[in-house]
């Protein structure tokens, strides 16, 4: 059996340049029984730790169990075919999310190939594979566990949706809010478990968008750039200069790549001044951040209070 997945294995990774991507988990596919989780106990990120008027919040965990807790490898969460995470027994994470259709994938490494997950479309085990729509405002769950399904079925979700099914499946917070307190936060542990959760990915969300509709848009301007020779809108260029000649007409999808390039550019722009914005200190505290200031500038506040107080009773 072990040679047979090594010759499947083999032949995937010689062909990984004609299929695609080559998803490798080196040191990032550590299961618990190489690394446990350690961090801190769960609890609610709170509201002003997000933007909950924009984005959405997206929590992923796993209940401890006795098979997992002596898992080698552990699977690999994607969003949009970027990895995040190794989901380790009795462990949770989460991403923010900017609202919009996602791509979740779950992937489980093989450990005697340094983590090698798949090639393209082809896995050795795909755990899950489906598209789930995020909502601006709204908090997400998602259950992982090979032992036992959750004990209610999300009342969001269709019997025959592909998230109310298999190992990982999207649940009620009535379901995620009794099995995911007793869990630990997933720390980034070299060499073994390294990831890249418990943050935003909004700009990686927003980025994706902008990359696909420009690939959609792109196709489409070739395929009018064919129509418009066939249809005669177009102009040949002279034998001794072969530059020239082209359409004679622009294409409805060049207009549109041109305004979808100003709205990122103008997006771009905006990202960097408010970021920009975000660096400045004050001029009385050169040394902290704009967290930092507003902590500060409530501290001495505080302060000023107490001192008020005791003037006033003396």
């Amino acid at each position: 059996m072990l040679k047979r997945i090594l010759q499947v294995a083999l032949v995937a990774l010689m062909t990984a340049s004609q299929a695609g991507c080559l998803y490798m988990a080196f040191e990032k596919h550590g299961g618990a029984f190489l690394v446990q989780v350690k961090g801190e106990q769960f609890v609610h990120i709170p509201n002003d730790k997000w933007d909950s008027t924009n984005n959405a919040l997206v929590y992923f965990y796993r209940p401890d169990s006795r098979w997992a807790s002596e898992e080698i490898d552990a699977p690999s969460v994607f969003i949009d075919d970027h990895r995040y995470v190794g989901l380790r027994a009795n462990g949770f994470t989460w991403l923010e999310m900017a609202p919009g259709p996602k791509q979740i994938t779950m992937r489980r490494p093989i450990g005697l190939l340094l983590g090698f997950e798949g090639v393209g479309s082809f896995a050795l085990s795909k755990i899950v594979d489906a598209e789930f729509d995020v909502e601006a405002g709204k908090v997400y769950y998602f259950r992982y566990s090979e032992i036992e399904a959750p004990p209610l079925p999300n009342p969001d979700l269709d019997a025959e949706d592909t998230l109310a099914q298999g190992d990982m499946q999207l649940v009620s917070r009535e379901v995620a809010i009794k099995e995911i307190v007793a869990t630990r936060f997933i720390e980034s542990e070299p060499p073994f478990a390294k990831n890249s959760a418990g943050t935003s990915i909004v700009e990686q969300n927003k980025e994706d968008v902008y990359e696909k509709e420009k690939a959609r848009l792109e196709a489409a301007h070739e395929e009018e750039l064919a129509q418009l020779k066939i249809d005669g809108h177009w102009k040949s260029s002279k034998w001794y200069w072969p530059f020239g000649g082209g359409p004679t007409k622009r294409t409805e999808a060049s207009v549109e790549l041109k305004e979808l390039e100003k709205e990122r550019e103008a997006y771009l722009l905006a990202l960097a001044e408010e970021n920009e914005r975000d660096k400045k200190t004050r001029w009385w505290w050169p040394f902290g951040s704009k967290q930092e200031d507003e902590q500060e500038r409530q501290d001495l506040k505080e302060q000023e209070q107490k001192v008020t107080g005791i003037s006033h009773r003396h």
